[in-house]
């Protein structure tokens, strides 16, 4: 499923017929649509120069969470430690921020242009422990993929 996701994801992200933002928000229907245990897919980018993410084009259910500060919930702290972020259970995270009660776990993978961390992909799913090693390197390509076209 993901090699197949992988040249769509490329062929939408690389298409110059549209906005790069239309591309993202193509490219997060798609990946909601195709993978059973995405439930919601959505990029947040850094705002600015505040310590703060701000939300960017996502599919799924519509989240009060359009900003969120450095450190504060799962993408608060990718945006902190640069790392990827796994949560097979979304209820055992102290520091979580609940976007939906069917939420059971989320992936959140950090976005770099240059060496800069300039925003993340975020992914919540309503199956508990759905995320293996193949999704964490899957949206690290898409990552770099989304890099190649990403003007901050």
């Amino acid at each position: 499923m993901f090699n197949t996701l992988r040249t769509q994801a490329s062929s939408i992200l690389h298409s110059t017929e549209t906005t790069v933002e239309n591309r993202l928000q193509n490219l997060c229907e798609l990946l909601k649509d195709t993978v059973p245990h995405y439930d919601w897919v959505g990029f947040y980018f850094k705002n600015g120069n505040k310590e703060e993410l701000k939300l960017g084009p996502y599919a799924g259910a519509p989240t009060d969470h359009t900003i969120i500060p450095f450190g504060k919930g799962i993408c608060g702290q990718v945006a902190v430690s640069n790392q990827n972020f796994v949560v097979p259970d979304v209820k055992a995270q102290d520091n979580y921020i609940a976007c939906s009660i069917t939420v059971k776990a989320e992936i959140v993978v950090p976005l770099f242009i240059n060496g800069e961390n300039v925003g993340q992909i975020d992914i919540d799913s309503n199956t508990p422990d759905p995320f293996t090693e193949e999704d964490e390197r899957f949206l690290e390509f898409i990552n770099t993929e989304v890099a190649k076209i990403y003007i901050p």
